[in-house]
């Protein structure tokens, strides 16, 4: 397993790489704001609760979670909804696989499309996110079932630079955004068509 350098912050990266948990979170707020805030965002959390514990984080008063959500620095944009969808998270872990994130890809041992699935139930995981996870975990954090690529579709091939799941380096993080760039012009170009 390389070593993630998604939050480009060296504690925070440690969670992700550490705790399951905390890279599914990262995932879930990667959405409007820079991909760097996002995977910052399960350090900041376990800073403000003493750890990122699925069990506690879904028990948890939601107004008091939006309100630790919410403190300076917010852990997103809009702290509110994703304090939400963190809580709906959890306890969805909690309920399914007993509060340990990586029942996600070894309960039952799930082939790509059995996980990309099990993603795509997941609260703010839609059809192109739960790819782009499923190509995170296959690419860098060693989870490989049976299939994996093909279900993760483009953002599984090797040698690409579309998503988070291709960022391992400064280089890598440069082309990413590139990509990116190129994929919000031409939307817009359509747009105006």
């Amino acid at each position: 397993m390389s070593k993630l350098c998604l939050a480009q912050e060296a504690e925070a990266d440690a969670l992700l790489e550490d705790d399951p948990f905390a890279l599914l979170v990262g995932m879930l707020l990667d959405q409007q704001v820079p991909f760097e805030t996002a995977f910052a965002g399960p350090k900041k959390i376990a800073d403000r609760m003493g750890g990122l514990d699925a069990g506690k984080i879904a028990e948890y008063d939601p107004d008091k979670f939006a309100a630790l959500c919410s403190e300076r620095p917010a852990v997103h944009r809009f702290p509110g909804s994703m304090a939400k969808r963190i809580q709906a998270l959890a306890q969805i872990i909690v309920d399914r696989y007993d509060g340990n994130a990586a029942g996600l890809w070894t309960s039952g041992k799930p082939d790509g499309q059995e996980l990309l699935r099990r993603l795509k139930g997941l609260p703010g995981f839609g059809e192109q996110k739960a790819k782009i996870f499923l190509a995170l975990l296959g690419k860098q954090y060693g989870v490989t079932p049976t299939g994996w690529r093909e279900a993760a579709g483009d953002f599984g091939k090797a040698g690409t630079h579309l998503s988070v799941a291709d960022i391992v380096d400064e280089q890598s993080l440069g082309k990413v955004r590139s990509y990116k760039k190129q994929m919000k012009a031409a939307a817009k170009g359509k747009a105006a068509t």
